[in-house]
């Protein structure tokens, strides 16, 4: 029996087609049956925000990070031609046009094929992000559990 291939991929980015190539290439490795993490770091987290607004006791600093960081996949901007918001509208609605799937969907299907969805707790810390505000079903670790997972990985990425 072959042992099983693993793809680490660490997210950094905030940007929705940075992220939609991260869980596109996930997704696709767990299909060829990868053992597959996303480590989901600083700007990367906000993908995995939930949609709605959490009350949470929160410092100053925690409250103006929430406040300008999107809140959830869907409100990502592009990392080119974002045009001051109306840039993610129009690839949606191309994508739309070519039955592409939304960020959403591809999170809800790496979830589905058991991608080990990772939050890091350093940048939680850091950006004031509380468990409640994330979704349900992720794991949280720190950078020593990424590298555990990477050092083992047949393929590592860095989006």
């Amino acid at each position: 029996m072959t042992e099983m291939k693993k793809t680490t991929i660490v997210l950094f980015s905030g940007d929705y087609d940075k992220a939609m190539a991260a869980y596109i290439i996930a997704n696709g490795a767990a299909a060829y049956d990868h053992e597959v993490t996303i480590f989901h770091t600083f700007w990367g987290l906000n993908a995995l925000r939930k949609d709605e607004q959490i009350p949470l006791k929160k410092g100053f600093m925690e409250k103006m990070f929430g406040k300008m960081m999107p809140r959830g996949a869907d409100k990502m901007g592009l990392s080119k031609m974002n045009f001051a918001g109306f840039g993610p509208k129009m690839i949606k609605d191309i994508m739309k046009k070519h039955n592409a799937m939304p960020l959403s969907q591809l999170i809800e299907m790496a979830q589905e094929q058991d991608v080990k969805l990772v939050a890091c707790t350093m940048t939680m810390d850091l950006l004031g992000l509380q468990q409640e505000e994330l979704l349900d079903n992720i794991e949280y670790a720190g950078v020593a559990a990424y590298l555990a997972d990477a050092e083992e990985g047949n393929v590592n990425l860095f989006i």
